[in-house]
């Protein structure tokens, strides 16, 4: 009984031992300070990034009381939820949220389907120039559309596609529009890592290059897809610069390009009126109900892609892989 119990307790001692000799040395303190650091560090950007975030959500549940008084910064005295049912109307939300979803929608899918059948020829095909097509495409990557502007909005308007959703969504179908040439890039790279095995049994199978790109390439390019797409969303549901360009008509303006002159739609479309017995006037709270709302569906989509996005990211051409 005294051999048996004496084992255990000599593993406890050297156990104690072998943790007190751990803490006791500077290599141990030495990770500790270094994880401390760097937590801290991730900490400070996530709320350098995060703050104009909830600096918006926080004024936009402000009651007028509450902006004018500066003790007021991030609980204010009472949730204030009218600020959005005003910006709603402000906005004429509904009506110009269907115009924002068939522009994105179409210019997407328009990205999606012609970036990736011309990565696909400048991936596995070699034709004269191809070098110097590919280099126009990445030059098209780094030239802005401010430059672009006058030629464009002269070619379109001779067309006729001025006020139509037209200039914002035809080009995407053949790899223009808005950053074109990163998703052909994008595509491009993911192909050069496929291996010409799959092809060749491919062809053996009969299959020509259309459908080999259609039935076996592009399902497998999953990930640059999903990338893509989430890419292709934000930034055309976001862009302001060309729809305010080609777009003069209100009926067919997006949802962006109402927050700009939202003070005088808040004054214009009797809006004031509908809150006149609670003597409610425009201030920065509404603004930022009005911008919340603006970015709201772009951050739903992100939600619910956003650990298959991450996954694409590494597995597509973002990663040098």
């Amino acid at each position: 009984m005294q051999a048996g119990t004496s084992e255990p307790v000599q593993n406890n001692a050297s156990s104690r031992k072998v943790l007190f000799h751990k803490l006791t040395t500077r290599y141990f303190w030495k990770d500790i300070v270094v994880n401390l650091a760097l937590y801290l560090l991730l900490l400070d950007l996530a709320f350098v990034f995060l703050y104009p975030f909830l600096d918006m959500i926080i004024t936009s549940l402000k009651t007028e009381e509450d902006l004018l008084d500066i003790t007021v910064q991030w609980i204010p005295s009472k949730i204030f939820w009218q600020n959005y049912k005003i910006a709603l109307d402000s906005l004429s939300y509904t009506s110009f949220f269907k115009n924002s979803v068939v522009v994105t929608i179409l210019a997407t899918v328009g990205h999606v389907l012609s970036c990736s059948c011309i990565a696909y020829g400048f991936a596995r095909y070699r034709f004269k120039g191809s070098g110097i097509l590919f280099g126009i495409v990445v030059l098209s990557m780094i030239v802005p559309v401010e430059v672009l502007i006058f030629p464009l909005y002269m070619m379109y308007s001779r067309l006729g596609w001025l006020n139509t959703f037209l200039p914002l969504t035809v080009p995407a179908f053949f790899g223009f529009g808005l950053r074109g040439g990163l998703f052909i890039f994008l595509f491009r790279q993911f192909f050069i890592g496929l291996p010409y095995e799959i092809e060749e049994a491919a062809r053996i199978d009969g299959c020509g290059p259309l459908r080999t790109f259609s039935s076996i390439m592009l399902p497998m390019s999953q990930s640059s897809i999903l990338v893509s797409i989430v890419l292709s969303l934000v930034w055309h549901w976001n862009d302001f610069f060309e729809p305010s360009m080609y777009l003069f008509k209100p009926k067919v303006s997006l949802l962006p390009a109402r927050l700009s002159g939202i003070i005088s739609m808040f004054n214009a479309e009797k809006v004031v009126e509908d809150y006149a017995e609670t003597e409610i006037i425009f201030n920065e709270a509404i603004v930022m109900a009005a911008i919340f709302l603006v970015i709201l569906p772009i951050l739903i989509v992100y939600a619910f892609l956003q650990k298959r996005f991450m996954e694409g990211i590494e597995r597509s051409g973002l990663t040098g892989q």
